[in-house]
């Protein structure tokens, strides 16, 4: 029998599903790591002396490697600056005013502004959903009695 190399072959997945659908098991360790631990095992405390000398020797790399170890870079902070209360979805145009003023005033960075912007979107839906779900309701209850 002579095939086309255009048909399919019935033993290849199909498409969307995986040949493997658990997937690698939890827990389990890459064999590069563990392999990479066991030779660095005991060492820890060596390398680590060894790193601080080379960074006070002026060595960058090394300087750059202890300060990230140190106090690595921080992914988020607070931030502080008065926003008005939000007590319906006609009050996010006020807050989004708010938020393009501490902007513009230097006292948050755009992208905290866009991280509040969906803060107050994730509301105003929350917000329009609850009040869906209450009109609903009410109709509901005009059309029983």
């Amino acid at each position: 029998m002579t095939t086309t190399g255009d048909e399919k072959h019935p033993t290849r997945f199909k498409p969307g599903q995986s040949g493997n659908p658990a997937g690698r098991p939890k827990g389990s360790r890459n064999a590069t790591t563990i392999a990479l631990e066991a030779l660095l095992d005991g060492q820890a405390e060596a390398l680590t002396s060894k790193a601080v000398e080379l960074a006070l020797g002026g060595d960058m790399a090394a300087l750059r490697l202890c300060m990230d170890r140190i106090l690595p870079p921080r992914k988020d902070r607070p931030v502080t600056f008065d926003l008005p209360s939000i007590n319906s979805a006609g009050d996010a145009a006020a807050v989004t005013s708010a938020v393009l003023s501490a902007v513009a005033n230097g006292e948050i960075t755009p992208a905290d502004a866009g991280e509040i912007g969906k803060l107050v979107e994730a509301y105003v839906k929350a917000f329009e959903t609850a009040e869906l779900a209450e009109r609903l309701e009410r109709l509901e209850r005009m059309t029983t009695q």
